[in-house]
């Protein structure tokens, strides 16, 4: 999954509904990362070394 955003470099941590994802940060505006395994519908959080940044909206697991 592509996750677009702001000030990403050094992202530290991906979480979807609070389940730890795999990512790598692809630049400062983008990072790829894999849904994890038991995922459910909820936000999605960034943390970085200057903020933690949580979607707008849920992601929806189907």
């Amino acid at each position: 999954m592509v996750i677009l955003g702001n000030n990403l470099t050094g992202a530290t941590s991906v979480t979807f509904n609070g389940k730890s994802a795999t990512f790598r940060v692809a630049s400062s505006t983008e990072i790829i990362s894999n849904v994890p395994s038991g995922a459910t519908t909820g936000k999605v959080e960034i943390k970085t070394p200057t903020a933690t940044l949580v979607s707008n909206v849920n992601f929806q697991v189907t």
